[in-house]
């Protein structure tokens, strides 16, 4: 099938190549199912991806097949087809903390401070990473099945909001919107030294 496709050109154009050509890849999670047939069991694998840009973007993805390499494969395609962007605070971390739930798969995420790196766990730190966050904290507090933590990770990450957003949605500059939470922080801060 792959032949045939590249005989004939594919079908894709070279933008798409060379998008997916910085995309980053990673394997989450390879489970080894079972189905009960006639003459006994038959095996297939399913594969958990998580792909990313390491600029904001990121997917994930599910693939079964009987062999590895193919579970991978549809997997990776699908987690391709499914990219969410994400708006990072100085292209480093979030904007602000996050939940996220999926199931019984319950995940917190927190921004950080220059330095920090990604201080996640599992399939947590796979979705934090593709995505190109380098200061973040995560905690999952459920379940620590793969497919339902990175499901509440993305929960979490599709909450996230910039100032501009904001701004744009309540019809503000960014500075007003911006601005206030720094005047109160101000305010805040000579109240404590009086």
């Amino acid at each position: 099938m792959a032949r045939r496709d590249e005989q004939r050109g594919g079908g894709r154009n070279r933008n798409e190549d060379e998008r997916d050509s910085d995309i980053v890849e990673k394997l989450v999670h390879i489970n080894r199912v079972a189905a009960t047939v006639k003459g006994g069991r038959r095996f297939s694998f399913a594969a958990l991806m998580v792909v990313g840009d390491q600029k904001g973007r990121v997917g994930f993805g599910h693939g079964k097949a009987r062999e590895v390499p193919e579970a991978i494969r549809k997997a990776t395609e699908e987690a391709k087809k499914t990219m969410i962007r994400v708006p990072l605070r100085e292209s480093r971390t979030l904007h602000h903390d996050g939940n996220g739930r999926w199931g019984a798969g319950k995940v917190m995420v927190r921004s950080a401070p220059p330095g920090t790196g990604v201080i996640a766990g599992g399939p947590m730190r796979a979705v934090l990473e593709t995505l190109g966050v380098q200061d973040v904290v995560g905690k999952s507090v459920g379940s620590s099945n793969p497919y339902n933590m990175v499901r509440a990770t993305f929960e979490a990450l599709k909450a996230q909001s910039s100032p501009r957003q904001i701004a744009a949605k309540r019809g503000k500059k960014v500075s007003d919107v911006i601005g206030r939470r720094a005047d109160g922080a101000q305010a805040v801060a000579t109240d404590g030294e009086g």
